[in-house]
């Protein structure tokens, strides 16, 4: 395996610091070599929420599927999806890599331009081996007073970002198993890493932590799972500015992606090799790692409009969107390139 060295953390921050700063940067050129990016090469900025559930970009890039593409990526690491639409926008990105929101709906509605090209982290729906979960105090389900999802009505519930965030929908997608929705609900938006102290001295009744804050905070008997998001829920993915769509590096990019996706196992127990790769990425201990439950990936990353569809659904009649009539998600998604990836 060819291993490069990828950003770190605190150089990867300085580095999104001043794209944001400077503007749009130099990308890749078109080199007239058609449609297929067989002979295109470059630089694509790619704009990413440094997160194992986007191991797909660190595989690809530390196995040298871009380098062999021609490609080098410009990696900017941000805070939320949010963050980086407008900069997605404005073409001071050509890829973000991140999760969706109410907020990213919003900005289509304003008419800011950029499509859905694919997806990323896909739950396997796995009570036993999720990499997310609606964990709720121990204290209640103790006592009694929470023995299932519809149990939780009007109760507090901690999300990262809010109840328009991708946690949101995630959560929305769970509490649909007790018969509620968002509304039913009282959403606190609370980081992840401040869940479980928030379980724990009672300002909340339950949060929606990914591992390993899931597995630490059942360890520790502050929580237990009460439900996962079904096989097949995802609120995450790939999008493209309009002006990346027709460069011939977009389909060149999203291949090599792809490749990234092939080397990780259905079953979320991935080889030693891509173990270090995200620990040397992320900053974090591959036995955590290890011990982490992870997200399923499709072999072509395709999209998922039915998934659009429904965060669409949920966040309208939760009022995270501003508009009521639904946007037509046929206009916003771009399957061609993931076609492209297996072609």
């Amino acid at each position: 395996m060819r291993r490069r060295t990828l950003l770190s953390f605190a150089s990867a921050t300085a580095v999104g610091g001043a794209l944001a700063a400077c503007g749009p940067a130099v990308t890749g050129e078109d080199t007239g070599s058609g449609g297929d990016g067989g002979s295109a090469s470059g630089t694509v900025r790619v704009g990413h929420v440094p997160s194992s559930l986007f191991a797909p970009l660190y595989v690809a890039d530390a196995m040298g599927y871009f380098e062999d593409a021609g490609i080098t990526l410009e990696l900017t690491p941000l805070k939320s999806g949010q963050d980086g639409i407008p900069m997605l926008s404005n073409d001071q990105l050509d890829v973000m890599i991140a999760g969706f929101s109410a907020g990213m709906f919003n900005a289509l509605d304003q008419g800011l331009a950029f499509k859905v090209v694919g997806s990323m982290g896909i739950s396997p729906g796995d009570p036993e081996n999720s990499p997310t979960a609606l964990e709720v105090s121990q204290k209640l389900i103790d006592d009694g007073s929470v023995t299932s999802v519809a149990d939780l009505e009007g109760r507090k519930i901690g999300v990262a970002g809010g109840p328009g965030a991708t946690g949101g929908y995630l959560l929305a997608a769970m509490l649909e198993e007790g018969g509620l929705t968002l509304n039913d609900v009282e959403v606190s938006n609370l980081s992840t890493p401040d869940q479980e102290p928030a379980l724990t001295n009672g300002s909340v009744d339950a949060a929606t932590p990914s591992a390993p804050f899931s597995t630490a905070m059942e360890e520790a008997g502050v929580a237990s799972p009460l439900a996962v998001p079904a096989q097949g829920t995802t609120g995450t993915g790939v999008l493209y500015s309009e002006t990346f769509l027709g460069q011939d590096l977009a389909q060149a990019f999203f291949s090599a992606l792809a490749q990234g996706a092939q080397e990780l196992s259905d079953d979320g127990t991935q080889t030693d090799e891509v173990y270090q790769i995200l620990a040397d990425t992320l900053g974090q201990e591959i036995d955590v790692l290890k011990a982490s439950p992870m997200y399923s990936y499709l072999p072509d990353l395709a999209p998922q409009p039915e998934q659009l569809e429904n965060m669409q659904t949920v966040w309208i009649d939760a009022e995270q969107i501003t508009y009521t009539e639904p946007i037509d998600v046929a206009t916003v998604v771009d399957a061609s390139f993931a076609e492209g990836a297996t072609a």
